[in-house]
């Protein structure tokens, strides 16, 4: 467990509450141990990655993650800032698949800024490159002493084709149709991506392959979501995509997500990020995290009565009409951060389905 920074420590906190209460429910034994990462790493050891927290997050069989970033970080040189922690953790990991599901819930219609007509039915998941692109890429820094600057997005064939796969093999799960998003109109990266995505494609006969530039899946996202299903894409178009897809069905504070290497182990965390504007007022919202940890029981685990039985339980006490602020169409009263994640955990131990 990494609580990081901002908001993390209040939403992990309630995301191992419910992982107690669901090992509870299921005579599980869950064993949990907490690290640094981000500012809080950077004060207590100078490094936004120390080797105590990389070597635990090595040792253990999945990584929970509540977020890193802290404003106080803005004047350290770019290696020592919480977000060079968190990108050199997925590296180190191994973790090139960020898989990004956003699903209108019915009884969150009405926390969509769209119409029910147009996100009605809801449910695609971002299939997101996340080894490789313009955040790794070499050259990268200021140069021309500081009145230039170089980032460079850089693709192999191997990286295009791995994520390539792990879209295509969630397709056939679902509804068997893959969008792949580029720019390969413009970006020579792109080329190359939708040349590998089309090799790949043949692998699967019973996939419908589409490809997308990048401004239009914007668009279709916002006009026709319910049209979408599986979106590959690269790691930066995936960052963007994804939190417009959460805005989409509502909040970034319902989103999870899971960052996994070759062998399906990895890292879960909240879409969101750190929102040190309100942290410590009680208000964030942890579902996001809750979901995150269902995700690592499902696909670390291989534990899905005890993944849904979070997931229904989430469902439920929305529809009971709890709501933190970010969700508040102004229909009533909110709970805050502690209230919301209890109700959750209660569920689970009264729950009917884990009986």
């Amino acid at each position: 467990m990494l609580p990081g920074d901002g908001v993390g420590p209040e939403v992990t906190k309630l995301a191992v509450e419910v992982l107690r209460s669901t090992a509870s429910v299921f005579n599980h034994e869950l064993n949990v141990e907490f690290y640094d990462i981000g500012w809080s790493a950077y004060e207590n050891y100078g490094s936004p990655l120390p080797d105590s927290t990389l070597n635990g997050c090595k040792s253990a069989d999945a990584v929970l993650l509540g977020a890193v970033g802290d404003p106080r970080a803005d004047e350290l040189a770019p290696d020592l800032r919480p977000e060079r922690g968190l990108l050199s953790l997925r590296k180190e990991l191994g973790c090139f698949a960020n898989i990004r599901p956003s699903r209108l819930l019915p009884c969150l219609s009405d926390a969509s800024p769209l119409s029910l007509e147009i996100v009605e039915n809801t449910d695609l998941v971002i299939v997101r490159e996340l080894a490789g692109g313009i955040y790794y890429g070499e050259p990268s820094g200021i140069v021309d002493n500081g009145d230039a600057a170089i980032d460079t997005m850089k693709y192999h064939r191997d990286e295009v084709a791995r994520i390539a796969r792990v879209a295509f093999d969630m397709a056939m799960n679902r509804t068997k149709k893959v969008t792949s998003v580029d720019k390969s109109n413009v970006l020579s990266s792109s080329r190359l991506w939708r040349n590998t995505v089309n090799e790949i494609a043949g692998e699967y006969p019973e996939v419908e392959c589409s490809h997308m530039f990048v401004d239009r899946a914007a668009m279709e996202l916002v006009m026709n979501p319910k049209d979408l299903d599986v979106l590959l894409t690269s790691n930066l178009f995936g960052d963007i995509l994804s939190d417009e897809a959460a805005a989409v069905v509502g909040s970034i504070g319902l989103l999870a997500s899971a960052s996994l290497n070759k062998d399906g182990g990895g890292m879960f965390e909240p879409v969101h990020g750190s929102a040190p504007d309100i942290a410590g007022s009680g208000t964030a919202n942890p579902l996001a995290a809750i979901l995150s940890a269902a995700m690592l029981l499902r696909q670390t685990y291989s534990l899905e009565l005890e993944a849904r039985t979070i997931e229904d339980s989430v469902e439920s006490v929305l529809e009971k009409g709890l709501r933190t602020p970010d969700l508040d169409r102004g229909t009533g009263p909110t709970v805050g951060t502690e209230t919301m994640g209890s109700a959750v955990s209660h569920h689970i131990l009264e729950s009917q389905i884990a009986k």
